[in-house]
């Protein structure tokens, strides 16, 4: 994590939720008071399946709590991964069969302190190997992903009227330039921040983009 004072960015130091395990895919809910993230921690509960699953923590009092397992019940032995949660308290993510198999969009809505079981979403357009990196927008206006290929290519979609999803499509070239993941969304909907980098490699760095150029052009709805 890093921390911007009086317009200077801190040097980077590890984030103060890690574990001994992998984490990734950390956002934060609207109000800035819940963070969600992936890991592969173990949960401790018989009928959960060791693999990626959705942990939570919240600030209370400018103090951030433990992190706490979200549990989904209808995908307690499925792997989950890169949360976001919207305005409408929807929990958007990535899912997938335990070998990576079967990747899907999916959503679950937060009930009284729980999350329900969850819903596949549908988008006309499938990749042959699924989809990586999710972002919702906090209004679910459209939604940025990576496909998972030869590189990591940065796709978004449009919402319809109906509540369901246009075809995807592909963002410029001036960002799926390499491989292309992580995108995240600021909470004023005006940036785009996106890590970038070569394929099973170490060079990879966060650039960001402004969405009302490189996103909103391609809005179908205009």
């Amino acid at each position: 994590m890093i921390k911007k004072v009086d317009g200077i960015w801190s040097s980077p130091k590890e984030a103060f939720f890690n574990s001994d395990y992998s984490e990734h895919g950390m956002s934060f809910s609207p109000d800035g008071n819940t963070m969600y993230f992936s890991s592969t921690r173990p949960t401790n509960i018989d009928s959960v399946s060791n693999t990626w699953h959705i942990w939570s923590l919240k600030k209370i009092n400018e103090s951030w709590t433990e992190s706490e397992y979200v549990d989904i019940p209808n995908l307690r032995n499925k792997l989950t991964s890169h949360p976001t949660i919207t305005n409408s308290n929807k929990l958007y993510f990535h899912t997938s069969n335990l070998d990576y198999s079967q990747m899907d969009i999916y959503h679950s809505q937060l009930i009284d302190g729980k999350f329900q079981d969850a819903i596949k979403i549908e988008i006309e357009q499938k990749f042959e190997n699924g989809y990586a990196h999710l972002l919702f927008q906090l209004i679910e206006e459209f939604l940025v992903f990576a496909s998972i290929g030869n590189q990591l290519d940065l796709y978004n979609s449009f919402r319809t009227k109906e509540g369901n999803w246009f075809p995807t499509s592909k963002l410029s070239k001036k960002i799926n330039s390499m491989s292309q993941g992580n995108p995240y969304i600021t909470p004023d909907n005006k940036f785009l921040f996106y890590v970038t980098g070569e394929k099973q490699k170490e060079n990879w760095s966060v650039k960001w983009v402004d969405i009302e150029s490189e996103i909103k052009n391609n809005d179908v709805n205009k």
